[in-house]
């Protein structure tokens, strides 16, 4: 049904004024829902890290790096890593940051020292600095300096996406 206006000059058909608002803003919100999503079309062929907007930390197993993000952008690296080896698998997945310890050492590995350690998944798998020769025991493995910066600009809750 047609309605006029409040000058009483034309008709304003609201029914579908309010169709094509809906249809515009799903369109927006598809178009913003591919633009966070950008970032998982890269990869480990170096374009960019794998992992959506929502993480703060990204992983890319395939590549051995990994990034920091701010609101779906890169804030620090690609960085190298090394991570778990065959039977020690780093988990993939979608996690939180639970824990930090600056001067954690390892109760399953005879006290291995493990320092800057930013806990994420179960089993005390963390981000912590550590010799890039040497697959970890599923933990990522940063060089001292840039296990650092993760230490320092991750925090309790933060997400962490492992791919």
């Amino acid at each position: 049904m047609a309605h006029t206006n409040d000058d009483n000059s034309r008709p304003v058909h609201r029914g579908r004024r309010r169709r094509a608002l809906a249809v515009a803003a799903a369109g927006l919100l598809i178009g913003l829902g591919a633009a966070g999503t950008a970032l998982a079309e890269d990869g480990a062929d170096g374009a960019g890290p794998p992992c959506s907007a929502q993480a703060r930390a990204c992983v890319d197993l395939a590549s051995n790096q990994a990034w920091l993000l701010e609101d779906g952008e890169v804030s620090y690296g690609p960085v190298s890593i090394t991570h778990g080896g065959k039977g020690t698998e780093t988990p993939t997945g979608d996690f939180t940051v639970y824990d930090k310890d600056q001067d954690h050492r390892s109760f399953e590995f005879d006290g291995a020292e493990m320092p800057w350690s930013v806990f994420f998944a179960p089993g005390g798998i963390a981000f912590h600095e550590g010799k890039q020769e040497v697959d970890s025991a599923g933990c990522v493995k940063l060089d001292r300096d840039d296990a650092v910066t993760f230490f320092s600009n991750l925090g309790m809750n933060d997400r962490v996406e492992v791919r």
